[in-house]
């Protein structure tokens, strides 16, 4: 959880906005998505998310995320909720506390609105953005702590995502058709700013989680963009059940300073059973 900066002196994202971000990287081709969805209003997912500095893992937090059905007019719509925080223990040294909230429709999956607030330590960081797709614009508003407010119309000329709603967008893609070494392009605006960026699929996975079981994954990387909160030419690594449900189990990343794992802890309202664990 501790912040980071880079050689210009800016500060970096620490713990919770690496993890929602890295949550998504891998996985978000513009294609058809799966005709059953992987989830369902009422889900509920948790983690635990641990930090690595000279060589010690320490536990720094949990993120929790959540997603409902709502009625945005006249349209079906999801609810989609993620919230961080430093554990009490951590406090002392770091306190963090982030939300992350959007809306989408829910057929397919074009964010009308998008909310970030973010208190890491001394930090504070607010994003919003109205999705305009009548006008194909994006109205973005942006401040943080380094940043005064800035209102900015951003053209949305092709399908744009949030990062919130990327996270439940990205478990509907039909990994079982993708081949290794598979590019995936995505587009996301990200701090007022719409990025292409690119993942790759690696392959089928089992691997442990923190609780001893062991889970048949899809597994991704992508490369990510120097200058932000990782070094350029550093993967994130991602791994995905292998099953109806498309949960995330483990993600891995390496940052400016140490490294960052989240682990699966607990899941609420599953839609699916979960087939991939091996034992």
């Amino acid at each position: 959880m501790l912040p980071t900066n880079d050689r210009s002196g800016k500060r970096q994202y620490p713990l919770f906005s690496i993890f929602l971000f890295v949550m998504l990287l891998n996985f978000l081709p513009v294609s058809a998505q799966k005709q059953t969805l992987p989830f369902r209003s009422g889900e509920r997912v948790e983690y635990e998310v641990s930090y690595n500095w000279k060589f010690v893992w320490i536990n720094a937090g949990k993120v929790v995320f959540e997603v409902d059905s709502l009625q945005y007019g006249d349209k079906p719509a999801y609810h989609f909720k993620s919230s961080g925080r430093s554990l009490s223990t951590y406090d002392l040294f770091f306190k963090v506390r982030d939300k992350f909230e959007s809306v989408a429709d829910a057929g397919n999956f074009s964010p009308y609105w998008y909310k970030r607030k973010t208190r890491e330590g001394s930090y504070r960081a607010d994003n919003k953005y109205n999705f305009i797709y009548e006008d194909s614009i994006i109205i973005s508003q942006t401040k943080n702590s380094h940043q005064p407010y800035r209102k900015d119309t951003l053209s949305l000329n092709s399908f744009v995502l949030d990062l919130q709603t990327a996270v439940y967008y990205a478990r509907t893609l039909d990994f079982n058709n993708m081949k290794s070494g598979q590019k995936i392009p995505f587009r996301i605006i990200i701090d007022g700013k719409i990025y292409d960026l690119s993942g790759r699929y690696i392959g089928i996975e089992n691997i442990e989680n923190q609780d001893g079981r062991i889970y048949r994954c899809h597994k991704f990387a992508a490369t990510l963009v120097g200058g932000t909160i990782f070094s350029s030419g550093e993967e994130v690594l991602v791994w995905v059940t292998d099953d109806q449900n498309h949960i995330p189990i483990l993600v891995e990343a390496s940052i400016l300073v140490g490294s960052v794992k989240a682990y699966f802890t607990k899941g609420e309202n599953i839609f699916h059973p979960m087939e991939s664990i091996i034992r």
